[in-house]
């Protein structure tokens, strides 16, 4: 259950990418009051657990209801994730992510924080560990996106900009891995279910 737990938490925690979003977070918020700031990483972070809750508890029925097979979900949150990787490690813009600093905790809460990769994995992680494992992964995820948003300002000036953006390019490549191998566990998932046939 540790183990099942950790691999949870980091998955989640490179998708979430708490270093990218404290660069842009740094970017939206540098005009705001100390308080101001504050209150939009704790909104961000907020809007980001309720959608994830949201899917966590409602991910089975929709699979249900749409008729869609686990294994072809894994594939397909495996590809996003791909995309998603190759977007942080290039530089790349596949999902846009304009920003208004007025709406600044709304862009990072989601999609920045919650896109379709987050939500992807918390659905798969449902299914694969039931939904204690993934709450509390997401809970302490979002905890520590929460910190790294509070104190962006600090990493900023202690680390620099670029490093953190270095960081975010390494979670990248993590989670280029990991959506690998997820598409190879759904691959081989369907065809075990068509040699059962």
């Amino acid at each position: 259950m540790l183990y099942d737990f950790v691999k949870s938490f980091l998955l989640l925690t490179f998708i979430l990418d708490p270093f990218l979003g404290a660069v842009v977070f740094i970017a939206l918020t540098k005009n705001m009051e100390a308080r101001e700031r504050s209150a939009q990483a704790f909104l961000a972070v907020s809007v980001a657990f309720i959608l994830l809750f949201v899917f966590l508890f409602i991910g089975k029925s929709l699979f249900a209801l749409l008729g869609i097979s686990f294994s072809s979900f894994m594939v397909a949150g495996g590809v996003i994730l791909l995309l998603l990787g190759v977007e942080e490690i290039l530089g790349l813009e596949f999902s846009k992510r304009g920003a208004d600093t007025k709406v600044a905790a709304i862009v990072i809460g989601t999609p920045l924080l919650c896109g379709p990769g987050a939500i992807t994995s918390i659905i798969i992680l449902s299914q694969k560990h039931g939904y204690l494992i993934p709450f509390l992964a997401m809970v302490s995820a979002l905890a520590l996106t929460w910190l790294i948003l509070y104190f962006a300002n600090h990493l900023s000036r202690l680390l620099g900009e670029r490093i953190i953006e270095v960081l975010s390019r390494v979670m990248g490549l993590l989670l280029a891995a990991i959506a690998v191998e997820y598409i190879k566990e759904g691959v081989l998932q369907m065809i075990s279910e068509l040699v059962a046939r």
